[in-house]
């Protein structure tokens, strides 16, 4: 074969390896695994025996070799080189420029650092791995055999280190992304947590002032509405109570979520500690819903088991009480919720469309509204049954 097709032959393999490197480059998130690939990979290229990659730390005016191939085992890691005007490596850094030195034992620009010198290295080139944090270290491939590098080879190895810049620049970004939104979580679940606590005395002065109420009709009246009040306030603090406690899930779920199964759980144990006639009844799958949607969700459970508590079982005619289902299930179109007893039922001329005559009825259907769902009450059975469609956003 003639030199310029062996020269030819040469460059087409150092463009395949490039572009094999740049798909690499693209997807990997490891700099350590990077600078070792361009290390192996440039060293192939370029049929040298050594390479090595090596990081620039201004705190030690140094550069330490983080990757590198042909060098003995503790090398890697540990070993460092001048970053001086008298080092290659170091004015490559220095400077910026692309250096190549042929004939590093008759070389008087530099010195050859004992590094090359105990591994018999005669010849290297050296490029600067940069990108818009500015430098990160330098790229350098060595031999010990004689030979020449050249200026296509710069441009090989500088076609590398262009792309060891941009991967080291993203996933930096990617790190500090990734930093920012988790303190953005801790903020949100520190938020929640004073929400909650803060909601948790609005609900101790509600118990607080119910107790206080005159009796009489009227006292009876409003220490009702007290107590409902704080119900309610309980329920919302029950979803920034999850939110809280929720902090430590998986990275690829979605901050502002909460599962709901535990959420409800929770919100019927309290509303069963109320109810100690009663035997309550969740059952619900995990699932994650939005906190905007949990919020309007939990209070229509209160409202709905509260008043199933209140009338469902009149004691003179269930002295031992009865039994209140809540069931939540995900469905195609959204999600399926059911509250439902085996009391006394319904009215017969019972309109959910025109049940306003109650407060708690007034709150359920101005959050079926506020969460776009359909609200009916199926007649399958004893007792009253209330099902709720909601559909879920996203």
């Amino acid at each position: 074969m003639d030199p310029c097709s062996a020269d030819l032959s040469v460059r087409l393999r150092q463009q395949a390896i490039l572009s094999e490197f740049g798909v690499e480059a693209l997807r990997g998130d490891d700099v350590d695994g990077l600078l070792q690939r361009a290390a192996e990979l440039c060293a192939e290229g370029m049929g040298a025996q050594f390479c090595k990659a090596l990081e620039y730390r201004r705190g030690e005016d140094m550069l330490l070799v983080r990757a590198g191939v042909g060098w003995a085992p503790d090398v890697v890691g540990k070993a460092r080189v001048g970053a001086d005007l008298a080092s290659p490596a170091g004015f490559a850094m220095k400077t910026g420029r692309p250096v190549i030195s042929n004939h590093l034992a008759a070389e008087t620009r530099f010195r050859t650092p004992r590094l090359m010198a105990e591994h018999g290295i005669r010849r290297a080139i050296n490029v600067l791995i940069e990108n818009r944090d500015g430098a990160f270290g330098v790229l350098e491939v060595d031999d010990a055999r004689e030979g020449m590098f050249g200026e296509a080879d710069i441009a090989f190895m500088q076609g590398f280190a262009n792309l060891l810049g941009s991967a080291i620049e993203r996933q930096r970004t990617e790190e500090l992304l990734r930093a920012a939104l988790a303190r953005q979580d801790l903020l949100a679940r520190e938020m929640s947590h004073r929400v909650k606590n803060s909601l948790a005395i609005v609900a101790s002065l509600l118990a607080l002032q119910a107790r206080s109420a005159e009796t009489g009709p009227d006292g009876e009246a409003v220490r009702a509405a007290l107590i409902d009040a704080r119900s309610r306030v309980e329920a919302i603090a029950g979803v920034h109570d999850q939110l809280w406690r929720q902090g430590d899930r998986d990275r690829d779920e979605t901050p502002g979520e909460i599962d709901l199964a535990p959420f409800l759980l929770t919100l019927t144990a309290n509303l069963q500690s109320g109810a100690p006639r009663h035997r309550l009844v969740c059952t619900v799958a995990p699932q994650r819903i939005a906190a905007d949607q949990a919020i309007p969700i939990g209070l229509l459970v209160n409202e709905l088991v509260t008043n199933a508590v209140k009338y469902a079982y009149p004691e003179a005619a269930f002295p031992a009480g009865g039994e209140i289902r809540v069931r939540a299930a995900r469905m195609a179109e959204g999600l399926a919720l059911d509250v439902a007893d085996d009391g006394v039922g319904l009215p017969e001329d019972f309109d959910i469309a025109r049940a306003s005559r109650s407060l708690g009825m007034r709150v359920v259907l101005n959050l079926s509204r506020q969460l776009g769902a359909t609200l009916t009450t199926p007649r399958d059975g004893q007792g009253a049954h209330f099902h709720l469609a909601v559909p879920l956003a996203g």
